[in-house]
């Protein structure tokens, strides 16, 4: 089980783009979260197997179509197992 923050920057606010996160982290059987930010950008906090989330990460740095994705950091986290299903925070 590994576990990653992720903040996504560019135009992704306003466009979908947390729906987009929520569909995917579900699709692949990911738990955690995802919140806009006061800065524009987006968190994702998110567990599961490693190679999923990286397989996710890139689907994040695509984005839904209206959005455009300046860039993208991600950093790792200790794994925790505290999240049940993925959910949008507001």
């Amino acid at each position: 089980m590994a576990r990653a923050r992720i903040v996504v920057s560019g135009i992704v606010q306003g466009v979908g783009f947390r729906f987009f996160t929520v569909d995917a982290a579900r699709r692949l059987g990911l738990s955690g979260f995802v919140r806009n930010m006061d800065d524009g950008s987006v968190e994702v906090e998110v567990e599961g197997d490693e190679e999923v989330i990286e397989s996710f990460t890139k689907d994040l740095s695509m984005g839904p179509r209206a959005a455009r994705v300046s860039g993208i950091r991600s950093e790792p986290l200790p794994p925790g197992g505290r999240y049940k299903g993925f959910e949008l925070r507001y």
